[in-house]
This record gives structure tokens, C-alpha cells and sequence, in this order.
């Protein structure tokens, strides 16, 4: 059996850009402390809606410094450093070790689409290269690279490579993969609206959006889950349906920014070639988040 750097809720956190297009880090602490204080079980740092993709190396590498500091090992902090650049991935997670991250989460190379012995090849080199433990994080809306469960049986066998966040949205493939690899690859679900199920087939918690806004309920909803109140759980995952369908209405991290700036943190605007929401998305926002989930 892998070894679990989480069970439950990690919060795919959100970078606040100030109005010279700066990192944000007051703002930033303010979401990680609320983020702990509603029981989320670890952040991740600069993956897709942290806008990794338009930060500098420089600008990712000191806001996971500030994150590793902020969070002083309360929960695990998991750092995004994926790439289609094998070497560059290799680089960034020598860099995030040294500073003492607890986990790694890296994409699939994208653009430059590679083969399914091409994604074993690339994340065995990067295994090799660190004793960090990695999850795997495949979502082909994205990348255009999509892991089959054959492929994750294989970088399964890695010793360091202990799971995968699933957003294919692919439930049957999620249930091939847990068929192969039992235990030797822990399942978070990396689609909001898919929390329960991936449960249901093995999974053992969400890499989440919505816990940016809801780290509470979303915690609440997966302990509901794991005590064994089923119902309780589906009651909450089908509440919150509105709420997560105009989380994705736009390209995300758009719409959680705006969230974000709604329910009082100053997060400012997603970085080009990423836009404001709306003025319509905006005020469904404000309508939902005056509600009670």
C-alpha cells in the first residue's frame, strides 16, 4: 500500500494578483489561513488555478517558499510543477524538496502530446529524480493527453508515485484504474461535481476548486461520506451542483477569482490571456453566494 500525503480535502488554491499584476501575499496568507481554520487537509500551490501557467519560475518558486512558510507543516502543502518539459519538471522539483514541500503534483506534458510509453518514460525519470511522493494529475480537456489505466498500472509500480488527480470525468476508467492498481494508487477526484463518485469507486478525496469559497462544506460533505451517512453526502453533492456549474462556466480560475473577490478577499483579476468573468456570470455569482449552500 502507497503511502497517503491526504485523505479528503485539498484545495487547489487560488493565487490574489494586486493591481500592478504582483503576487498578492497578504491576500494569499489570508486564503491558506482560511483555508486551515475550515479543515481543509492540505493545499496545493501553483497548479491550474493558481495561474501557474503565467507565472515566471522565479514567481511560482518564491510563492511555494511563502506557502511551505505560511503553512509551518499544519497540513501538507503539495506543490504543482509540472511541465512538457521533462528537465524543467526535474528542475522544479529538485527546488521544491529543497524547500521542503510534502508532495508533488504534476500534469501531464501537454502541447507537445506524447505517447503512453512516452508518459512512463517522462514520469520515471522524474520519480527517479526525487524522493518527494507524486501525484499524477491527468485532465485531457486540458493537455490533450489523456492516461489510460493500463499506463497507470504501470507508473503504479513506481515507489514514489503514490496517485493521481482524475479529472478525464471518465467514471468507468477511474473504475478500470482502481481494479489495477487496488492500493498502489490512491484516487482524488480532480472534478468538483464528481466527489461522491470517485468516492464510491475507491477514491479517497478531491483536489478541489469550490473548497476556495466552501472549504467547510466541501469537508463536511466528504466526512459525511466516510462516516457512512451516504445519503447525508449525496444531499450536499447535488446542493452544491449549482454553485460548481458556474464555478466551470468560464474558463477556470475565472470564476473563482471572481468568487473569491465576492465573499471579501482581494484577489483581483485572472492574469492575461485570462479575463474577467461576465458582468452576467457575475451577478449569478453573487446571487448563489448570498445563498446558503
Amino acid at each position: 500500500m502507497k503511502d497517503i500525503i491526504f485523505k479528503g480535502v485539498g484545495t487547489a488554491i487560488a493565487t490574489p494578483f494586486d493591481s500592478n499584476d504582483n503576487i498578492n501575499f497578504d491576500e494569499f496568507k489570508r486564503l491558506v489561513e482560511y483555508q486551515i481554520e475550515n479543515g481543509v487537509n492540505a493545499i496545493i500551490v501553483c497548479g491550474t488555478t493558481g495561474e501557474a501557467s503565467t507565472m515566471t519560475e522565479e514567481e511560482k518558486q518564491e510563492l511555494i517558499r511563502y506557502c511551505v512558510k505560511i503553512v509551518n507543516k499544519r497540513i501538507p502543502v503539495i506543490a504543482g510543477v509540472g511541465s512538457n518539459n521533462t528537465k524543467q519538471v526535474i528542475t522544479n522539483e529538485k527546488y521544491a524538496q529543497k524547500i521542503g514541500v510534502d508532495g508533488l503534483l504534476i500534469v501531464t506534458p501537454y502541447y507537445n502530446k506524447t505517447t503512453q510509453e512516452g508518459l512512463i518514460a517522462h514520469y520515471k525519470l522524474i520519480a527517479n529524480n526525487t524522493n518527494l511522493p507524486i501525484i499524477l494529475y491527468n485532465v485531457p480537456s486540458r493537455t490533450g493527453v489523456n492516461i489510460l489505466p493500463s499506463t497507470y498500472f504501470e507508473l503504479s509500480k513506481i515507489k514514489n508515485i503514490v496517485g493521481v488527480k482524475e479529472a478525464n470525468g471518465d467514471l468507468s476508467s477511474m473504475l478500470k484504474t482502481k481494479y489495477l492498481c487496488g492500493d498502489e494508487l490512491n484516487i482524488y477526484s480532480g472534478n468538483d461535481d464528481q466527489v461522491l463518485p470517485t468516492l464510491a469507486v475507491g477514491g479517497i478525496g478531491v483536489i478541489s476548486v469550490l473548497s476556495n469559497i466552501k472549504p467547510k462544506y466541501t469537508v463536511e460533505m466528504i466526512n459525511k461520506y466516510l462516516e457512512g451517512k451516504n445519503q447525508e453526502a449525496a444531499k450536499m453533492q447535488i446542493k452544491a451542483t449549482k454553485l460548481i456549474n458556474l464555478l466551470f462556466k468560464e474558463v477556470n480560475p475565472i470564476p473563482i477569482k471572481e468568487a473569491l473577490n465576492i465573499i471579501g478577499f482581494e484577489f483581483g483579476k485572472p492574469r492575461l490571456p485570462l479575463i474577467e468573468c461576465s458582468k452576467e456570470l457575475k451577478n449569478e455569482l453573487k446571487n448563489i453566494l448570498n445563498d446558503k449552500l
